[in-house]
């Protein structure tokens, strides 16, 4: 099992940015894949973006954030971001990373049946 832990949520105006972290304790995640999901005020869970693992590093986006959102890793493999650009009131919500081993396909999931572990979340306010 992964413990992650997501960091980097905020207050912040529209169009402005945040960057999301995600790391694990004493885990590697450079052999995960990654996912990013969010819940807004009222609102089912959804997939925004991900990354598979390093062999790979293949990337996905739901329709709405691509263009504005980029996720990425740091150069050890090992944490997990999710930069967010150009942000929009309908952005607001809880964020949460989650893991799933790689399976080396080049390709990433977001659906959340995919992973099997999940962090806290991170909460992104609008101010508007």
């Amino acid at each position: 099992q992964v413990h992650l832990v997501e960091s980097g949520g905020g207050l912040v105006e529209p169009g402005g940015s945040l960057r999301l972290s995600c790391a694990a304790s004493g885990t590697p995640l450079e052999t995960y894949d990654i996912g990013w999901f969010r819940q807004g005020p009222g609102k089912e869970r959804e997939g925004v973006a991900c990354i598979s693992s390093i062999m790979d590093d293949g990337t996905d986006y739901i329709d709405s954030v691509k263009g504005r959102f980029t996720v990425s890793r740091d150069s050890s493999g090992n944490t997990v971001y999710l930069q967010m650009n150009d942000l929009k009131p309908e952005d607001e919500g809880d964020y949460y990373c989650a893991a799933r081993l790689g399976a080396g396909l080049g390709i990433c999931h977001l659906l959340g049946a995919w992973y099997d572990d999940w962090g806290q979340g991170t909460q992104v306010t609008s101010s508007s």
